[in-house]
């Protein structure tokens, strides 16, 4: 009887994770998709676009004070 019950909990427990892996999974396209980019899998392809961005705001100018000029 308590075997049949820790098979029960031990696949409760396997049906749950899976569920919310599919759920993560599923909230990690919908974000990309709502930023309008495409989900990133790849380490190489993060760096590759975060060295990007901050290429881009090291090239920006900012704004000189009135009072150093």
């Amino acid at each position: 009887m308590r075997a049949l019950g820790l098979i029960g909990l031990v696949l409760t427990l396997v049906i749950v994770g899976l569920m919310v892996r599919k759920q993560m999974g599923s909230m990690a396209g919908a974000s990309a998709a709502a930023d309008g980019r495409a989900p990133v899998s790849q380490p190489r392809q993060v760096q590759q676009q975060f060295q990007q961005s901050l290429d881009a705001a090291m090239r920006q100018q900012r704004p000189v004070p009135d009072d150093a000029q």
